[in-house]
């Protein structure tokens, strides 16, 4: 149904909640034609609220059936209380009561996997940001926390695990074959925390011995037929807690920690307080039937919902203007724990990639917005790369200008003086402001302004006095509804190399590298004593996420290449020196010019070839070129298919001109122990795969190979990989439809992996792509009803293969379109993140752009748009 009048919320009018619930008391009596929920709330007038004499507003839903009100044991009447769509007032309450309600809920007919709703035969629940209201009526707001006893009623038979919040305080059985157990959480949290969980679940069991001696169960709950699955989740578990001990000072304090894996859910998981819900892709991983990626994925997020027990649950967020306080700076805590299990170089510039390719784009488009939000119509549509990954580089630069030590300091005294506490973004950076000593006024701005900063620099050395020079300026563009920019503090980390390839000493202490605090639109640093003209090692790390607009040759770029110190940037190199080749030959082709590769760029990457003695991983990813969705980022205006061409043109051209020494790595990388997730056996099957990939672009060695690596691979990584380049690759068609066809066989039974299938055909890059998903949307493998399954083919689609979403004719452009309509009732959520392949039309060429924005419009026209898809569309336009 739509959303009657969406309104618009503001920062500014922020005020305490008139109420406070000291208590929640709840039982849910789950049936299979309804379920009931009896909330007995302990209630008092909030003494910091100006409203002492109002009435109380609980949020509600029109999903609600209210069945009764009592306040204190007293049955109120219909005249007590009145109810609209979305909420209950009660009048004449009194300074402190008890409230009861009883409704009626039909979490199974709930298809927007918000509140409480089935997937396949468990119940469960999603209650961030605002779903707790679909499940009873309450003050459900991040700054109301109450300790919560949970009592969960069900068939013994077809639900014997019932599980919620908390540590489990009586269970026993009832009438009827029915059964129950308590739950209850001493730790005082918001209702967006709470968890239900019940159905027929296999557990894994563990245990963790905390820094106190405190012996911790761990419990993964998943399907009989996902057992196997478990033992990386555990394992990423357990060293997550000991890290978190060792690098924060943070121990676990329940009894219990539980995490269950839900095949439908929205998101990746969710960190309520000591019952995460993990939707299936970010917790089951086994060698036969998950790639590397996802191996580090289940690690990664696995450490993120648990980091979340501290920075998120003991210490939450005021309101959701605040959300990066715990998304930011969990994103950024979950980055280091990645850093530390595995490489540190390579986790860095997979973040950086990402942030440059999507949320410098997020920055650029329409729904540009700061990391705190001054505004919002739906929240779940700030759930965004801004407010996670560029939050979490803010949180990085405040340590990267504090320092380890007093980083630490700061956020030991932020754990300490707001525990149990909702707070701000203010208060985290108050916080390091009184651990450091250290005046961050002027930082703030990075929450408070959007856009991505640029950072230009220039040189000059001077080789009589032996000086070099920088100059920088830095500016911001216009963003909606931010039209002047103030400087920000941009830490620019930084070294000088010399011709030999080494650093070059920068000061008299014998530094080879500092961080050049830059905090005014335009500054000079000059450094003395430099006898040869160097190439600058600017913003080493990606020290600060900017843009940096500095005229390097591609002489120097090789130079930074094959022997810049920071590993980083060393891959840096590799991508600007690709990109400049990539923008001119983009170009060429707009022009029918004939397209000429830089014989420099293939030395360059011969030299990289040679050099055994880097990182697989790291060269890896130096011969990934940049993608094309960066190329649309960095475009003034967008041609995607000259885009793509470009590009095949010079990943053809370097095959070719490369081949032998592609060979020879894929020969010298193709032998492997036993399997392991680890960063060596990552980085080198990742080598073997790039070579492998350019390889079946030249002549049918390639496709032996791939062939025969498909038959032969004993882990999902190899033999994805192989499928992909098979179907990916026009001279291997036969072979493509033959691996498809055993690949389906062999796992059709695994949704994950048929997931994976989807994903593989639908980024296909050759010609019919769109003919291509719409036969497997008739694919039993596919259902319009799972968010991985939208995910994995429509989103894909849309948001991967450019080349043919953005076919000029328009037609990707109609078909995301109907999807959209299509889900949006059903899932507004998904819904709301598909649209956004469609939100940068302004950027595209004719006829794209026209095309695009018809879409849209014909989105926003939807008569009964919901506000999470509203919002957007109508920005966008």
């Amino acid at each position: 149904m739509k959303d009657a009048a969406p309104q618009t919320i503001y920062l500014n009018d922020y005020k305490v909640s008139p109420f406070l619930i000291e208590k929640t008391d709840l039982v849910f009596d789950l049936g299979e034609d309804q379920t009931r929920v009896t909330a007995s709330l302990v209630v008092a007038r909030n003494p910091d609220s100006e409203e002492q004499d109002g009435p109380l507003v609980l949020h509600g839903s029109e999903g609600l059936d209210l069945q009764s009100v009592h306040i204190d044991g007293q049955l109120l009447s219909a005249d007590d209380y009145s109810r609209d769509s979305d909420s209950l007032t009660i009048k004449r309450l009194p300074h402190s009561c008890v409230v009861s309600t009883e409704v009626l809920i039909k979490p199974q007919l709930n298809t927007t996997m918000m509140g409480l709703y089935r997937s396949r035969s468990m119940y469960c629940t999603q209650c961030e940001a605002e779903g707790f209201r679909d499940i009873t009526y309450y003050l459900d707001r991040p700054d109301v926390m109450s300790e919560f006893i949970t009592k969960v009623i069900a068939d013994r038979e077809t639900y014997p695990v019932l599980l919620s919040n908390g540590n489990p305080i009586d269970l026993g059985d009832l009438d009827g074959g029915k059964h129950f157990v308590s739950w209850h959480d001493p730790f005082k949290k918001p209702a967006y925390l709470f968890a239900l969980v019940a159905g027929t679940l296999a557990v894994v069991e563990d245990s963790f011995t905390t820094m106190s001696g405190r012996d911790i169960k761990l419990q993964i709950f998943v399907e009989e037929k996902d057992l196997d699955k478990c033992a990386h989740a555990m394992l990423s578990l357990k060293n997550s807690m000991r890290w978190d001990e060792q690098v924060y000072g943070r121990e676990y304090d329940l009894d219990i920690f539980m995490i269950v894996a839900v095949d439908d859910f929205n998101m990746g998981a969710m960190e309520n307080k000591g019952l995460n819900i993990f939707n299936t892709s970010a917790v089951l991983a086994n060698p036969n039937t998950t790639t590397d990626a996802s191996f580090q994925r289940v690690e990664a997020i696995v450490a993120h919902e648990y980091f979340h027990n501290w920075s998120g649950n003991r210490v939450t967020c005021r309101d959701w203007f605040q959300l990066s306080l715990k998304e930011g700076f969990t994103v950024y805590r979950d980055s280091q724990f990645s850093a530390d299990m595995n490489s540190a170089t390579v986790k860095r510039i997979e973040d950086a990639s990402y942030l440059r390719t999507h949320q410098f784009a997020e920055d650029g488009g329409p729904m540009s917005h700061s990391v705190q939000p001054d505004s919002y119509m739906e929240i779940n549509n700030f759930y965004t790369l801004t407010v996670y990954e560029k939050g979490s580089e803010v949180v990085g630069m405040i340590r990267t200008l504090m320092g380890p030590a007093a980083f630490r300091k700061g956020s030991d005294l932020y754990f300490d003086r707001h525990d149990g506490q909702a707070v701000t973004i203010e208060e985290f950076v108050r916080a390091m402001e009184d651990a450091s000593g250290r005046d961050l006024t002027q930082f703030r701005r990075w929450y408070k302004q959007s856009g991505t900063p640029v950072l230009k620099v220039s040189s000059t050395y001077n080789a009589v006095a032996q000086t070099f020079t920088l100059d920088f300026e830095q500016s911001c563009p216009a963003t909606p509804g931010q039209s002047d920019k103030h400087p920000f503090v941009i830490p620019v980390k930084l070294g000088l190399v010399g011709s030999e390839g080494t650093d070059l000493v920068l000061s008299a202490d014998g530094e080879t590298e500092i961080v050049y605090e830059l905090t005014e639109a335009n500054q000079t640093l000059v450094f003395n004593n430099i006898d040869q003209a160097p190439v600058p090692s600017l913003l080493r790390g990606l020290s600060a996420p900017v843009k940096l607009d500095y005229s390097y040759s591609t002489e120097q770029l090789a130079h930074l290449m094959a022997n810049d110190t920071d590993g980083f940037n060393r891959w840096d190199a590799s991508q600007t020196l690709c990109l400049g080749v990539l923008q001119q030959l983009t170009q060429d082709s707009l022009r029918d010019h004939p397209l000429v590769l830089d014989g420099q760029l293939i030395d360059a990457y011969g030299a990289l070839l040679s050099d055994h003695s880097l990182d697989p991983a790291m060269v890896a990813l130096m011969l990934q070129l940049p993608t094309e969705a960066l190329l649309h980022e960095e475009a003034e205006t967008i041609y995607a298919t000259a885009i793509h061409d470009a590009r095949s043109f010079v990943r053809t051209a370097l095959a070719g001109s490369l081949a032998d020494q592609f060979m020879a790595i894929y020969q010298r990388h193709n032998t492997q122990p036993a399997y392991a997730p680890d960063a060596r056996q990552i980085g080198s099957r990742s080598l073997k795969n790039a070579a492998l990939n350019y390889l079946m672009l030249v002549g049918d060695a390639g496709i032996e190979l791939a062939w025969q690596q498909f038959k032969s691979a004993d882990n999902m990584t190899d033999k994805a990989a192989a499928l992909s380049a098979l179907v990916n690759c026009p001279a291997a068609a036969s072979y493509a439809e033959q691996a498809l066809g055993e690949f389906e066989l062999e796992y059709r039974d695994e949704a994950l992996v048929m997931n994976l299938w989807l994903q593989i055909q639908a980024t296909n890059t050759q010609p019919d792509g769109l003919a291509r998903v719409r036969g497997l949307m008739e694919h039993s493998a596919f259902t319009m009803s799972n968010p991985n399954k939208l995910r994995s083919l429509i989103g894909a689609f849309c948001g991967a293969n450019l080349v043919n979403f953005h076919n000029p004719d328009g037609s990707g452009y109609e078909f995301l379109q109907r999807q959209v309509i299509a889900l949006n009732n059903q899932n507004p959520q998904v819904a709301a993140r598909l649209v956004t392949p469609l939100t940068r039309w302004k950027q595209f060429a004719e006829p794209n752009a026209g095309l695009m924005r018809s879409a849209l419009q014909a989105i926003a026209d939807e008569p009964e748009l919901v506000k999470d898809v509203l919002e957007i569309a109508t920005k966008s336009l």
